[in-house]
């Protein structure tokens, strides 16, 4: 008989939220385990964010009793047998056991299940078909998940085509987690199958293709999986304006965040496989679905990769400090100057235009010229005060008094 894992006494597990939960879906012959990433994370001791659990009660059974239980319940993915339980502060997903019925690969027909091993054998990995008994911590591995933990490998639950012809997103998740938990060389037919299955990322919706490639690149190092990711032609695929000089720009932008204590940003890495050029980007951020918001980040950005000269003060208060900050880490700045931007937000000239007419120019577009060199003077002495403002507009209405003499 082969040795029993418990999962260890996480202080997680002693929610008194998620206590509740288990109550009310265990009592009376009903059952309940932790699924998924919480008991994988657990065994290697890492933090826990999310935990999932699985019942075979059907979602009309579990409403009912978690209601019965004053627990507030929210029909999340009611069709996909998932709802969200909230008690004692605490958010949990629910869901019952499945079978699929139909995938197309980007979408699943699923029917409920009462079987255990056949939920499990629906996920993608078998670290992630890792179940686990929340009272005792006794854990349920059909697959070799626990081994293949220990190992540091991570291979697709049976046949990795089928797998991913389930799911076509499964290709980038693949990556992702390879990156994540691997160690050593990527499990060969898990690799293969991901390589000769890339085109069909095509595909798949643009937001779901966008939310996994920021995901890989919101990895604390992601450039060993990137690099691997372009050989493969993945890039090829999603992002096929890629800049051949990738490699040398992420290894820059992460030394830079690294030595500037900058939290690391998956756009601004986004910005660095791109080529220093506007319309690419935003080409890019509009195939991606991103907001409107990244995509003007990602464009201007792109616009001032080489303006990395500029102080970055001067720069934030042209286009931002969030834009700032990242052309001059994209560029491998100095330090300090990269930390002169902590906390600081750009200030407003001290000086209007009625300031202008009261020194004698008349009103019209002689006081937006004025205003303008005012404004490059000021930004040029890093923004002094009011005083120094009237000072420098004293000195450009004499000079144009000057030049009209």
């Amino acid at each position: 008989m082969a040795p029993v894992t418990r999962l260890p006494d996480a202080e997680w597990r002693q929610r008194p939220g998620l206590a509740r939960i288990v109550a009310a879906l265990a009592a009376d012959g009903g059952a309940v385990k932790i699924v998924g990433g919480a008991v994988r994370d657990t065994l290697l001791g890492l933090p826990v964010t999310d935990i999932d659990l699985a019942t075979p009660l059907r979602p009309d059974e579990v409403t009912a009793r978690l209601t019965a239980a004053n627990i507030k319940v929210i029909p999340t993915g009611i069709a996909h047998g998932t709802v969200t339980a909230i008690a004692s502060g605490d958010r949990h997903e629910i869901t019952t056991l499945r079978r699929d019925v139909a995938t197309d690969g980007r979408r699943a027909t699923v029917a409920f299940a009462d079987d255990w091993r056949e939920d499990a054998a629906r996920r993608d990995f078998t670290i992630n078909a890792l179940y686990a008994d929340p009272a005792t911590g006794e854990v349920d591995d059909w697959f070799g998940g626990l081994a293949d933990l220990e190992a540091g490998r991570v291979v697709f639950i049976g046949d990795a085509a089928t797998r991913i012809a389930e799911d076509h997103l499964r290709i980038l998740r693949f990556y992702r987690f390879a990156a994540r938990f691997g160690t050593g060389d990527l499990d060969p037919a898990s690799h293969a199958a991901a390589v000769a299955a890339r085109h069909s990322l095509k595909s798949l919706s643009r937001e779901r293709v966008a939310d996994e490639l920021l995901k890989i690149l919101a990895l604390r190092d992601p450039r060993s999986i990137v690099g691997r990711m372009a050989e493969d032609g993945i890039f090829a695929v999603i992002v096929p304006e890629l800049d051949p000089a990738f490699a040398a720009a992420l290894d820059r932008l992460i030394a830079s965040e690294t030595a500037s204590c900058t939290t690391p940003a998956p756009l601004r890495r986004l910005s660095a496989l791109l080529p220093a050029d506007a319309a690419t980007a935003e080409t890019v951020a509009s195939r991606l679905r991103l907001s409107t918001r990244q995509r003007k980040h990602l464009a201007s950005v792109a616009a001032h990769r080489h303006d990395r000269a500029r102080p970055a003060r001067r720069l934030a208060y042209a286009i931002g400090v969030d834009a700032a900050r990242d052309v001059h880490l994209l560029g491998g700045s100095d330090v300090a100057e990269v930390q002169s931007l902590e906390g600081w937000a750009p200030p407003v000239l001290p000086i209007k235009g009625g300031d202008i007419i009261a020194r004698g120019v008349t009103a019209g577009p002689e006081v937006a010229r004025v205003l303008r060199a005012v404004e490059a003077a000021w930004v040029a002495e890093d923004f002094p005060g009011a005083a120094r403002a009237r000072e420098l507009a004293d000195q450009m209405i004499g000079r144009k008094s000057d030049s009209r003499q």
